[in-house]
């Protein structure tokens, strides 16, 4: 059994006795509670050298689940090798966040399909925009966006993370980059965000609950709003990536990754759990946070997405009515190979990532464990 679903089956009847469980969340912790257990079913493997016979339990295929994420990221990876540009050439790739102010997460909270779209619209044409000014670019870019919603610490965090191309495609169908780093400064794109952040909140219907009952007064809700403008808020880029295979290094660690893995839980004793992470404010120094089992589920549960939430979107170059002409006009600029789709098999995949035989026979060492054709 895993750490994230012995926490779940060691403390989730204690935890729904004091707190109520909105539906879909109880629905992804009863399929993390039940992942690879008799509950989904099983399947049988039988070596095609030996004939030995293995049982195996079926997956939940949650995306919020951490043991069922490892294959949906490889297959993700493979198709986004296809779209980076040149290697040699060095093209450039930024990493950019875009997150909003503290004060403004209850809400986001008790809104989350309506603000998250939000944030992804104002953060994405933040970019675009201002790329397309001739004053800082003057082409479109591709970037990819992917929505997390935690800190290190399991704490509700919500923002995006985008990984943007250093150059981009003209009105003339010309590649243009600038040798400076990354073309649009820090405080401009704060500033047009923020703008475009709160101008899109003002035109949602938005719900309230508890102590956020007080912002369907108009007065106190444009209190806020006064506030929020004159706050600074914060976007930041980070180093542009040395090349490629950086890029590829990093979707790897951010794309499909859940709330918590298994491998920052330490500890798992009476009714605490320790894991380890990592302190942003202090030099980022590593650290361990002990809390109690009804508090890490609580945690864990603000990270659970609205049911068909898409949390990875593609703009620019790189959306989907972009690929088959924009795409490829700049691989063709860019001298980058142009290479036909290739689909790998699960295990194929597997082996050539991890490098490992995952289906050779524990027992023979031999063949290979496969499921046995009952037709």
């Amino acid at each position: 059994m895993e750490k994230i679903q012995e926490i779940i089956n060691k403390g989730i009847e204690e935890y729904e006795k004091n707190n109520k469980i909105i539906g879909y969340k109880k629905k992804t912790i009863k399929a993390i509670k039940d992942c690879k257990t008799g509950e989904l079913g099983a399947h049988k493997y039988v070596c095609d050298e030996c004939g030995y016979e293995e049982i195996a339990y079926n997956s939940c295929r949650n995306r919020h689940c951490p043991n069922c994420q490892i294959m949906k990221k490889l297959k993700w990876i493979e198709a986004r090798k296809e779209e980076v540009l040149n290697i040699k050439l060095n093209i450039k790739y930024y990493h950019v966040v875009f997150t909003i102010p503290s004060e403004l997460y209850n809400i986001v909270y008790q809104n989350q399909s309506k603000m998250y779209n939000v944030l992804f619209k104002a953060a994405s044409e933040t970019l675009q925009e201002l790329a397309q000014d001739k004053k800082y670019l003057g082409a479109e870019i591709g970037f990819f966006s992917i929505l997390h919603t935690w800190g290190q610490n399991l704490m509700y965090h919500p923002h995006v993370h985008m990984v943007v191309t250093g150059g981009g495609l003209t009105k003339t169908l010309k590649w243009k980059e600038k040798e400076e780093d990354f073309f649009i400064p820090v405080k401009v794109m704060s500033k047009v965000f923020r703008g475009k952040f709160l101008e899109y909140m003002k035109k949602e219907k938005l719900e309230y609950y508890k102590k956020m009952k007080e912002y369907e007064n108009p007065a106190i809700y444009n209190e806020l709003m006064r506030k929020m403008y004159e706050k600074d808020w914060i976007v930041y880029c980070k180093e542009p990536f040395k090349n490629a295979n950086s890029v590829i290094e990093y979707l790897g660690r951010y794309t499909h990754r859940v709330a918590i893995s298994n491998e920052r839980i330490l500890k798992i004793e009476e009714e605490k759990v320790t894991f380890k992470w990592r302190d942003y404010k202090d030099r980022n120094k590593m650290k361990e946070m002990t809390v109690s089992i009804e508090e890490f589920i609580r945690r864990f549960l603000l990270h659970i997405l609205p049911p068909r939430f898409m949390k990875i979107r593609y703009y620019g170059l790189l959306g989907n009515k972009n690929k088959k002409k924009k795409l490829l006009k700049c691989k063709i600029l860019t001298r980058t190979k142009v290479k036909t789709k290739k689909e790998f098999p699960t295990l194929e995949l597997l082996k050539k990532t991890i490098g490992k035989d995952f289906n050779l026979c524990p027992h023979c060492h031999k063949g290979h464990m496969i499921v046995p054709n009952t037709t």
